[in-house]
């Protein structure tokens, strides 16, 4: 990973915060994208972060927001914009790094489990982004296979990062933990090192995968 320019969108917290601090660690270039110095949910502001990179090596897509609602309570707006940011962004991001990528390039995108299944702490909006960007992973696979750049997704379950914590109560987290069978949520770096796995050379034939991280959760 040294001197390899990696580009981690939503690197301010949680997993994201973690990989930038470990691929800093590993002597990469590390461009972190967070809401201090870019809104991807607009298209100009991605123009313009991206408009002095020159290169990238390795696209970590990790941004999301949830909202733990019913149907019945998520207002259109709400909607459009776990919508815009959970999936429309990650499009967006992949076509402005594509010119940018050469052969033997990687690209992850931090899907969910609540994209293979369901989901017990959040909405029918976030769960819609998460399965859509497995599409997103799976077809660009097809397209960008010829070129020699790799694809694939993680779907992590439900890990104990900042976003969690706000979205249950301590009650909660251990009903929850009770329901998994390892009887425990993960640990960000549990759900770090499988992305290093897929950014290096080991995975050179893997394409178009979604790794499950869900301490066997089916």
């Amino acid at each position: 990973m040294k001197n390899k320019t990696v580009v981690i969108v939503g690197g301010s917290t949680g997993i994201g915060k973690e990989l930038v601090t470990t691929f800093k660690n590993l002597g990469s270039n590390v461009k972190s994208v967070s809401r201090a110095n870019c809104d991807i949910t607009k298209q100009e502001e991605i123009d313009l972060y991206f408009s002095d990179i020159n290169q990238v090596d390795i696209l970590i897509n990790n941004a999301a927001i949830n909202y733990c609602k019913s149907i019945e309570d998520i207002s259109l707006n709400e909607w459009n914009s776990v919508i815009d940011t959970n999936l429309t962004s990650y499009f967006y991001i992949i076509k402005k790094c594509l010119p940018l990528m050469k052969r033997g390039s990687k690209i992850v995108n931090v899907s969910s489990i609540a994209g293979r299944s369901k989901s017990l702490v959040s909405g029918v909006h976030y769960t819609s982004s998460k399965a859509g960007l497995i599409g997103l992973t799976r077809q660009l696979a097809q397209e960008l296979g010829p070129k020699g750049i790799n694809i694939n997704c993680v779907c992590p379950s439900q890990t104990l990062t900042p976003m969690l914590e706000r979205s249950m109560t301590s009650k909660q987290l251990s009903e929850l933990s009770n329901n998994i069978p390892l009887r425990r949520v993960a640990q960000v770096n549990e759900i770090v090192k499988p992305i290093l796995f897929l950014c290096s050379e080991d995975a050179s034939y893997i394409h178009g995968a979604c790794l499950d991280i869900n301490g066997g959760q089916l």
